[in-house]
């Protein structure tokens, strides 16, 4: 039974500059950089029969390449951080395509995804990692240089139940730039 979901892949130059930043935290869980990524929509635990309907709908999303602006260090979890991300800026094309996703999903089948999208890339899973450590560490590299990158296509990608951050899979690109 495949794990799924959709996203952006983070250049490897841009993921390499990203990994820069690992280390000084306690408690963090630093991800890999060939498994940084923007998730668009979660898709879970599902059987083959669905993945294949998962994929060949996939296929039916005709939209602009986009651009991707990252320009703010944060974290989730607030009084108990569970993790360590990099925000992009808001973008009505972006969120065009994670919110049609959501609409080809339920359509097919699949319960809505409960969590309100916030694009980010996820640096580090954090376990019992102070509130105070967390927001010492993003003060201490507030003035984050914002980073640009176009994204060309969206990714099926697979992972393997585990304790988050990869390794991920790609099953499937879809082209950005073909829009209808």
């Amino acid at each position: 039974m495949p794990r799924l979901f959709t996203g952006l892949e983070i250049p490897a130059e841009l993921a390499q500059d990203l990994s820069l930043m690992r280390g000084g935290l306690t408690g963090a869980r630093w991800i890999d950089a060939e498994n940084y990524h923007f998730t668009l929509r979660f898709i879970g635990d599902i059987d083959d029969a669905m993945a294949r309907d998962v994929a060949a709908t996939l296929d039916l999303i005709r939209k602009p390449p986009l651009a991707v602006t990252l320009d703010a260090l944060d974290s989730f979890g607030g009084d108990k951080p569970r993790s360590l991300i990099v925000k992009a800026r808001s973008n009505p094309v972006l969120n065009e395509l994670q919110a049609e996703q959501e609409r080809l999903m339920r359509r097919i089948g699949l319960p809505p995804e409960p969590r309100k999208f916030t694009p980010h890339v996820t640096l580090a899973r954090l376990r019992a990692t102070p509130a105070d450590a967390v927001a010492h560490y993003i003060a201490e590299r507030g003035l984050f240089a914002a980073r640009r990158f176009e994204a060309r296509r969206f990714v099926l990608y697979s992972s393997r139940a585990s304790t988050g951050g990869g390794p991920y899979r790609i099953e499937a690109a879809y082209p950005l730039g073909e829009e209808e």
